[in-house]
C-alpha cells in the first residue's frame, strides 16, 4: 500500500470468513433461530465465500469496498491489499470468484489461465452483486455488518477482476465508484453507455489486452453518453504489474494505482 497516513493501523484490522447466498436474498438471524435444521440443511443455490476485513472499532458506520482478484485467485498479496484498504476506514469484502469451480488459488500460469477460461462471467457478476446485498444486509449476529453504510459501495478489480469491475459498473445501479486495474476493456459500446457510476481505468502501457485506440474509444463512447470515465496509463508497465509474484511486478506503479483508487473512491463515497 502507499505510505500515506491511514485512519487505522494494521493491528486494528480484523477479518471474518464469510459465506452467503449467491442470489443476494438472505435469511435473517431470527429466521435461523426458529429453524432446527438451519445448520444441517443442504443449500439449494450456490454460496459465495470470501474474506471480510474491517477496522475493529465501534460507534462508526463505514462504507464498503469489494475487491476482485485476478486470475491467480485470492492470493496472500491480494489479501494484504484488501487489509491495507480497510486501514482507510472501509469494510473490505474479497469474494472468491472461483468458488463455483473449486475456489482454487494458484501460482501456476497455465492453471491460472485455465481457471480464468472456465469462469462463467454471468455467474461471477451474480456473485459480485450478492456481495453488495450481503454488505447491505446488516445481519444482527455479525456486529461488523451493523456498521456498514447501505449502498455506500465501491469496487476495485485487478486483471480479470478489473474486467469484471468495469462490467459491474454497468450492471449494478446503486454502485457509487468502480476501479479497474488492468484487465480487458469491454469492446461492446453498451458497457460504456450504461455505466451507473464513475469508472477509473488504470492500464499497463505495454498491455496487449486493450490497445490505446480501444481505450480511447471506450472513454469517448462513455463521455458521449454522459458518463464519467477516468483513464490512467502506466507507460512502462505490463499486465501483472500489481502482483508481487509476477515478472512484471512494479511496486511503485502499484502504490500509485492504489493511491489513485483511494482518492477516486473517497471523493465519491461519503463517510459517515
Amino acid at each position: 500500500m502507499p505510505q500515506q497516513e491511514t485512519m487505522y493501523s494494521l493491528d486494528q484490522i480484523g477479518y471474518t470468513l464469510v459465506r452467503f447466498n449467491s442470489t443476494g436474498i438472505f435469511e435473517t438471524h431470527k429466521d435461523r433461530m426458529v429453524d432446527p435444521y438451519a445448520e444441517t440443511r443442504m443449500h439449494k443455490v450456490p454460496q459465495v465465500e470470501g474474506i471480510q476485513y474491517a477496522p475493529q472499532i465501534t460507534g462508526k458506520i463505514l462504507p464498503s469496498i469489494v475487491v476482485l482478484h485476478d486470475q491467480w485467485g485470492v492470493t496472500s498479496p491480494l489479501q494484504d491489499i484488501a487489509k491495507g484498504l480497510a486501514c482507510h476506514g472501509y469494510v473490505v469484502l474479497v469474494p472468491n470468484l472461483y468458488g463455483r469451480i473449486g475456489g482454487m488459488v494458484t501460482a501456476n500460469a497455465e492453471v491460472a489461465e485455465a481457471l480464468m477460461e472456465k469462469l462463467n462471467e454471468q455467474q461471477a457478476l451474480q456473485d459480485i452483486n450478492a456481495c453488495f446485498e450481503y454488505l447491505n444486509c446488516n445481519m444482527a449476529e455479525d456486529t461488523l455488518l451493523e456498521r456498514t453504510v447501505r449502498n455506500g459501495h465501491g469496487i476495485v478489480g485487478f486483471g480479470m477482476g478489473g474486467t469484471l469491475a468495469a462490467k459491474t459498473a454497468a450492471h449494478r445501479r446503486r454502485l457509487q465508484a468502480a476501479v479497474a486495474i488492468g484487465g480487458t476493456i469491454p469492446s461492446n459500446p453498451e458497457t460504456a453507455q450504461e455505466l451507473h457510476c464513475p469508472l477509473m481505468l488504470q492500464q499497463a502501457g505495454q498491455s496487449p489486452q486493450s490497445t490505446e485506440e480501444e481505450l480511447e474509444h471506450f472513454c469517448q463512447t462513455a463521455k458521449d453518453a454522459g458518463k464519467k470515465v477516468e483513464l490512467h496509463t502506466y507507460d512502462e508497465a505490463a499486465p501483472g504489474f500489481w502482483y508481487p509474484n509476477s515478472p512484471n511486478y512494479r511496486a511503485a506503479d502499484l502504490d500509485t494505482a492504489l493511491q489513485r483508487s483511494l482518492d477516486f473512491i473517497s471523493s465519491l463515497i461519503k463517510k459517515v
